[in-house]
């Protein structure tokens, strides 16, 4: 099966977000999020080391875009439906076409955060994943440290399938991290 021949929305909506393929010029938002939210970001993500230029976010959101359209990796943006401002970013990562399954990884401006937005997101692509990819399995890993990144596959039913230790180097590049991971599988009859 090639990817490249499969047609299938570049956005949808939730009930309170509009969720979208990076476009060029989006690096704006994302690079004054990423710098808003560095604190909370920096333990957890390694592109958030440092504070980030809007050339530096623009460059990697082409990259994103033109990766989306290779159907390589399907990042999301995630907007407020009903203002339009970026809250954060999301998508389908790691994928095999052929089962296929994809991982979900997310991170949001923390302006937003305890909102339940993330949680919203990643529901809605789920159901994206589901009903237009054919997903048959979700994953979403993340530092076992990551309590707040844990919560959201918990709360959507994903199954904790194992703990990895001592699986990565955390973000700062120096530490030792476990890695989770939770699968939300569909079975085949």
């Amino acid at each position: 099966m090639n990817p490249l021949l499969l047609d299938f929305p570049t956005e949808f909506y939730t009930e309170r977000l509009f969720v979208r393929m990076p476009l060029p010029g989006d690096g704006k938002v994302v690079a004054q999020a990423i710098n808003e939210s560095i604190e909370e970001l920096k333990p957890w993500m390694p592109f958030a080391q440092n504070k980030q230029t809007v050339e530096e976010a623009e460059t990697n959101i082409r990259k994103s875009h033109a990766q989306f359209l290779q159907r390589e990796d399907l990042r999301l943006l995630i907007f407020l439906k009903e203002t339009g401002e970026f809250i954060g970013s999301s998508g389908l990562h790691r994928m095999n076409w052929n089962v296929p399954k994809f991982e979900i990884g997310y991170w949001i401006n923390s302006p937003f955060s305890k909102k339940g937005y993330m949680t919203e997101a990643v529901e809605g692509i789920i159901n994206f994943a589901l009903k237009e990819l054919g997903a048959k399995r979700l994953e979403i890993r993340c530092d076992s440290n990551n309590v707040k990144s844990r919560a959201i596959p918990e709360k959507l039913g994903f199954k904790l399938e194992g703990i990895l230790e001592n699986d990565d180097v955390a973000a700062n590049g120096v530490d030792l991290r476990d890695t989770c991971i939770y699968a939300k599988v569909l079975k085949t009859s």
